[in-house]
């Protein structure tokens, strides 16, 4: 890239450089030209206007759901971790436990979805530009994507979830959560 202009747009308003250790990633998928950094601020917007209450945690790059659990210091039950699914022409967010993984047989009945398959983040990351691959908030509301809740995660008075980069992460109360989103609950999880 050296000695190309790349048209660079930051996701926070009133940025005017790149943030320091945040990379940028391509808009849309492509390989050179306008770039994003990541960042929480439409997520941060949503919720202030919406008059909620939560707190945003910085923490060591962590990318699986478990290792932000760990660095952050809350039980797995607690961390809200998003798996995004494909079938029937569409992609929907599912969103457990960090500890559970999806049985997809149960979650085809629930959904009614036969052909549902889990999605390769190469399929879905066009659909969250101001995310860094696999750091997506549970907020499928924000990009136009169904959210799909399993029951386990209703019971947390709290949860915490990415917040659109490996180094931060957002704790909110789950009735708000559910206020906003207003997603399906279903048992979608493995060992039930």
């Amino acid at each position: 890239m050296r000695g190309r202009v790349v048209d660079v747009r930051f996701w926070t308003p009133g940025a005017s450089e790149a943030v320091e250790g945040i990379p940028a990633r391509p808009v849309g998928g492509a390989s050179e030209g306008v770039f994003a950094v990541p960042s929480a601020e439409k997520l941060r917007e949503f919720l202030d206007a919406n008059h909620v209450a939560y707190e945003v945690l910085s923490h060591p790059v962590a990318f699986t759901a478990q290792e932000v659990a760990a660095v952050q210091h809350v039980r797995g039950q607690e961390l809200a971790k998003v798996v995004v699914v494909r079938g029937g022409g569409r992609f929907l967010m599912f969103v457990l436990p960090a500890t559970y993984h999806v049985d997809l047989p149960k979650a085809r009945t629930a959904t009614g979805t036969s052909d549902l398959e889990l999605a390769h983040e190469t399929e879905f990351a066009a659909l969250f530009p101001d995310c860094e691959p696999g750091a997506m908030p549970p907020f499928g509301n924000l990009y136009g994507v169904p959210v799909w809740v399993d029951e386990a995660l209703t019971r947390d008075e709290q949860i915490v979830f990415n917040a659109c980069t490996h180094t931060q992460a957002i704790r909110m109360k789950y009735v708000d959560f559910a206020r906003l989103v207003r997603p399906i609950v279903a048992s979608l999880r493995l060992g039930l």
